[in-house]
């Protein structure tokens, strides 16, 4: 069974495109810590202040694992450190979803 993360952020709405260069920077580190990157979503139209990013894991060992190479990666502590710098994060939410299957 695979799991998906689901990580929900709420943005300083004035301040979405900072943002989106994290993001982007995501779509290289992700892969190389082990995650298999849905990809990351940016408010479009209606709500200005959400976005998503999608990732998917065999397990939840597996999910632990790559968090670990994830602190470990310098290019993955670069990015968190220009997130806190920046601030143009203001909430993170992460859930754990299964698909349905019969």
């Amino acid at each position: 069974m695979s799991l998906l993360c689901c990580i929900e952020y709420r943005l300083d709405p004035f301040k979405t495109d900072a943002f989106e260069v994290y993001a982007q920077d995501w779509l290289e580190i992700i892969p190389a810590c082990g995650g298999r990157l849905i990809g990351y979503f940016m408010p479009h139209e209606g709500t200005n202040d959400v976005a998503l990013g999608l990732i998917e894991f065999d397990t939840l060992a597996a999910y632990e694992a790559y968090r670990i190479r994830l602190r470990e990666d310098e290019r993955g502590g670069e990015n968190f450190s220009l997130a806190k710098e920046e601030r143009f994060i203001l909430q993170e939410r992460r859930t754990f979803l299964r698909r349905v299957t019969r």
